[in-house]
C-alpha cells in the first residue's frame, strides 16, 4: 500500500501537508529562551539549543514568478500546485495557512563562522559569535516525498534572531540568480540544494546598494529600490560545517552543562539526515563519527573537483557556506568562469583566497574545522582518534587524486598526464580562452588549431600558435591511442557542457522580471536544463558565444557585491 501511495501525484495543498514529517524539530532541542509561537524576530544572542522557532514574515501581494518543473516531478507534485492559493501563500511566507500535521512556525539555526580555518566573532553584534546564523533563511517544512526526506527553506522570509539588524529580505535579483543556478547545477550533475518556487511582492520593495547602468565601479555606487522576493530552496538537510563548529566551540568553552550532549545530538542527526545509506547504525558511535569523517571527505573532494570541471566559483567558501552533507549550498556571491583565469573571483568581498583555483585549499580549511568539531566526540577512544586524524591527514592526497581524475576525463585521456595538463592551463591563460567553449570544442577532437580559435578572446602570437599546435598534436596522440574517437568525443561532451552560466545573459532576466516580465527566466530554465545538449541553432546563436567586450569590468556583471 505504501509504494502505491508514493507514486500518487500530490494535487492539492491538503494532500501536500500530509507529507509533513519533522525529524529536525522532533529530535533536536529548541533554544530554551525562545517563544513557543515563533514570534521571535528581533536580533538577540542565542546561547543554547539547536534551533529557534520563528514565523516567516509574508511578502505582501505575492505573485508567481517560476517553479522547478523537474523538482516538482521528483517530489510527485502536480505542476498546477505552484499556482494554488494556499501553496502560494505558504511559500511566500504566510505560515498561517499551515494545518496539522504541519507546525504553525518555521525554524532558524545558529552557526559559527570560520574563514580559511580562522575562527571569527568580530562581525557578531555581541562580540561572542552567538549572533551568527540564519539571518534571512527560515525552514518551514520537512517531509517525506516518494520515500525521500526533504527540507524546504524560505530565502528572504523576514528577520530572525540572527539577522544582526538587517531586514531578513531577499531582492528579486539575487532570488532569480539562486533559483536558476540551483537547478542548472543539478542539470550539470553536481550535488546541490534545489529550487522549488519563486514569488515576488507586487508592493514591497527594499533598498540595497547596487551599480548604476554601465558602471565599472568595483563597489556598488548607488542605492536602488528593488522588489522583495522569496525563493524556496530544498535539500535533504541544511546542516552546515559552521553549525557543527558552533556546538563544538560551546563544548570547548564549557558554555553550558548540556554542550557536549547538544554536539552529539546534532552530529547523530547529521548522520541520519545525510549519511544514512553509508553509515551502519549498528556501529558504535565512535566508529560512526570516523565513518562520517571519511564519507564527508569523499563528498567534499568530489564536489570541488566537479566545481572545477564546470568552471564554478563559490566566491565565499566559508565553513558556514559549506554544507555538511557535501553539496553546493548558498548561491550568493557565486559565478562561472568565462575568460579563463585561475584567480577568477566574481565577488568583490571575497579576495583571492576564495578564487577559482583556490577552492581546493578553502575546502581543506573547512574540512579541518569539521574534523576539529567532531573530534571531542571520540576523545576517550585512542583508536578512533588515530583513524580520525589519519583521515584528516589524507585530505590533500584524496583532493589531488580527484582533480587528476577530473582532468583525465575532461581531456579524454586514459591516464593523467601532469605536463600535458599544466602546459594546457598555461597556454589557456596566455591565450585568454573561454573556459566552457574551449573544452567543448576540444571534445570534438579537432585536428587543427583553427577549430579551437573560436574559444579565444584575442588573436595569438606566432610563438603561442606554435606551442598550441605542438600541444594539440601530443594530446591527440594520447586520445587516439585510447580507442574509438567517436566514443571518446561523446564521453567528453557528457563532461564538458556546451552551455554555461553567463552573467551578462542572466542580468536581462532579472531586469525584465522587475518590470513584471518573467519570459526570459522561463527561457533560461529551458536552456540551462540541457547544458550538455546541442539544442537549436537559435539557442546556440544566443547562448553559445564569447562574452562581449563591453561587459568586461562591468559592475554587477563581471563583479558584484553581495547586496542581496
Amino acid at each position: 500500500m505504501g509504494s502505491t501511495k508514493a507514486m500518487q501525484t500530490t494535487r492539492t495543498f491538503s494532500e501536500f501537508v500530509k507529507h509533513a514529517d519533522y525529524s529536525f524539530l522532533d529530535s533536536l532541542e529548541p533554544d530554551p529562551q525562545a517563544t513557543d509561537d515563533g514570534d521571535d524576530h528581533l536580533t538577540r544572542e542565542v546561547f543554547s539549543g539547536h534551533y529557534v522557532p520563528v514565523t516567516p514574515t509574508a511578502i505582501p501581494k505575492p505573485e508567481y514568478v517560476a517553479h522547478s518543473k523537474i523538482l516538482f516531478n521528483e517530489l510527485g507534485l502536480s505542476q498546477e500546485l505552484a499556482l494554488d492559493e494556499l501553496f502560494r501563500r505558504l511559500f511566500s511566507g504566510d505560515i498561517s495557512v499551515a494545518t496539522t500535521p504541519m507546525r504553525p512556525f518555521g525554524w532558524a539555526t545558529g552557526y559559527a563562522l570560520s574563514i580559511y580555518g580562522t575562527e571569527y566573532i568580530q562581525q557578531c553584534p555581541f562580540g561572542t559569535g552567538n549572533g551568527y546564523g540564519d539571518g534571512r533563511a527560515i525552514s518551514i517544512f520537512e517531509g517525506l516525498f516518494n520515500g525521500k526526506r526533504w527540507e524546504m527553506q524560505l530565502k528572504g522570509g523576514g528577520p530572525t534572531p540572527y539577522c544582526r539588524g538587517a531586514d531578513g529580505r531577499a531582492v528579486l535579483r539575487s532570488s532569480v540568480r539562486e533559483f536558476l543556478a540551483q537547478e542548472y547545477m543539478q542539470s550539470l550533475g553536481v550535488p546541490t540544494s534545489r529550487s522549488l518556487t519563486l514569488y515576488v511582492s507586487k508592493s514591497e520593495t527594499v533598498r540595497r546598494p547596487w551599480y548604476t547602468k554601465d558602471s565599472n565601479s568595483i563597489d556598488p555606487d548607488i542605492l536602488v529600490e528593488t522588489p522583495a522576493a522569496i525563493s524556496t530552496r530544498v535539500a535533504p538537510s541544511f546542516l552546515r560545517v559552521g553549525q557543527i563548529e558552533l556546538f563544538a566551540r560551546r563544548v570547548r568553552n564549557n558554555e553550558h552543562q548540556d554542550a557536549m550532549k547538544e554536539l552529539e545530538m546534532i552530529v547523530k542527526h547529521l548522520i541520519v539526515r545525510n549519511y544514512k545509506e553509508e553509515i551502519d547504525p549498528t556501529l558504535s558511535f565512535s566508529d560512526q563519527v570516523v565513518e562520517l569523517a571519511n564519507s564527508f571527505r569523499e563528498r567534499l573532494t568530489s564536489l570541488v573537483a566537479n566545481w572545477m570541471r564546470i568552471g564554478y566559483c563559490q566566491g565565499n567558501f566559508n565553513s558556514d557556506n559549506c554544507a555538511a552533507g557535501g553539496f553546493t549550498l548558498d548561491y550568493g556571491p557565486f559565478g562561472f568562469c568565462e575568460l579563463f583565469d585561475p584567480r577568477f573571483q566574481p565577488w568583490t568581498g571575497g579576495g583571492e583566497h576564495f578564487a577559482f583555483f583556490n577552492q581546493q585549499v578553502a575546502a581543506e580549511a573547512n574540512y579541518q574545522m569539521f574534523w576539529g568539531a567532531i573530534r571531542p566526540l571520540v576523545s576517550g577512544n585512542a583508536k578512533a582518534l588515530d583513524r580520525l586524524d589519519s583521515i584528516r591527514d589524507g585530505f590533500t592526497t584524496v583532493m589531488n587524486q580527484k582533480m587528476e581524475n577530473m582532468w583525465t576525463k575532461k581531456l579524454g585521456l586514459v591516464t593523467y598526464d601532469a605536463p600535458l595538463v599544466n602546459e594546457m592551463l598555461q597556454l589557456m591563460v596566455h591565450t585568454k580562452v573561454d573556459y566552457t567553449i574551449f573544452f567543448r570544442k576540444l571534445s570534438s577532437i579537432p585536428k587543427k588549431l583553427k577549430d579551437l580559435k573560436d574559444s579565444f578572446y584575442l588573436p595569438i602570437s606566432e610563438e603561442i600558435e606554435t606551442k598550441w599546435i605542438s600541444w594539440l598534436q601530443r594530446w591527440r596522440e594520447h586520445v587516439i591511442n585510447k580507442g574509438d574517437q567517436n566514443e571518446i568525443s561523446a564521453k567528453m561532451k557528457r563532461i564538458n557542457p556546451k552551455y554555461t552560466w553567463r552573467e551578462w545573459l542572466i542580468t536581462p532576466a532579472y531586469e525584465m522580471a522587475e518590470k513584471g516580465d518573467y519570459g526570459l527566466i522561463l527561457e533560461l530554465q529551458a536552456v540551462l536544463d540541457k547544458p550538455y545538449e546541442e539544442q537549436s541553432l537559435e539557442v546556440q546563436k544566443r547562448y553559445d558565444r564569447l562574452k562581449p567586450k563591453k561587459f568586461f569590468g562591468a559592475g554587477g556583471i563581471s563583479h558584484y557585491s553581495c547586496s542581496s
